[in-house]
Formats: structure tokens, C-alpha cells, sequence
């Protein structure tokens, strides 16, 4: 991703399988980060809201273009997986920005909700 915009699709080509696509390390060689999210029911919602979905995915991620390594949304699981560099802090900084642009995205493995009940 770097300093280069996101490119978003509504493509219905299949998808190659993330562990081939995935950057598994940085340009440094050390081991990237990885979150997952699922966006409940998006494959489901008209074209209009999916495109709105996809355009504040880009809006969030540009704040962490240098950071970000891959970011990938999946239509027929409806979830969002991102590959970044891994940073102390990082994980919650670009998790945060998502929900804020995204408030229907839960972070897959959060137990965050339950906890603090």
C-alpha cells in the first residue's frame, strides 16, 4: 500500500486465498501484524452502501498508508483483513480509526465487550 491510494473493487472474480496474498513480513524482513474484522451482512446491503463501506475502509487506512502493508475486503465472508507493520499500539490506533468510519466492523477475537460488562 505505501504512499499509493487503495484501489477498491466490486469485482466477482474469486479471490486468491490470503495466505498467497498476505505479506507475512515488512520491507525490513520483520514479521508483520495482522487484524481481521467482519462487517456484518455487507455482501447483503445495496451496491451504493458498499461502495460508501469500501470508500471509509480507503479514508481510514490513507491516515496509515506508510504502516500498512495489504488490506483486502472479502464480499463473500464480509470481512476486512489488514497486514501492518508490527508496532506497539498500532493494532488499537488502526482498529479505532476503522470503528470510526466503519461502526458496524467488530474486530474478530475481541473480547473487549464481554470484559468490560
Amino acid at each position: 500500500m505505501n504512499s499509493k491510494a487503495i484501489s477498491l473493487s466490486l469485482g466477482v472474480e474469486p479471490a486468491e486465498p490470503l495466505w498467497k496474498i498476505a505479506p507475512t513480513r515488512d520491507k525490513k524482513g520483520n514479521r508483520a501484524s495482522d487484524l481481521l474484522m467482519i462487517i456484518p451482512k455487507l455482501k447483503t446491503k445495496p451496491r451504493h452502501h458498499i461502495q460508501r463501506t469500501l470508500s471509509e475502509i480507503d479514508l481510514a487506512l490513507k491516515q496509515f498508508r506508510h504502516l500498512v502493508l495489504f488490506a483486502n475486503v472479502d464480499m463473500k465472508l464480509n470481512t476486512l483483513w489488514v497486514s501492518f507493520e508490527a508496532k506497539p499500539g498500532l493494532f488499537a490506533e488502526i482498529t479505532a480509526a476503522l470503528k470510526l468510519h466503519v461502526p458496524e466492523a467488530v474486530v474478530v477475537g475481541d473480547m473487549s465487550a464481554r470484559l468490560n460488562k
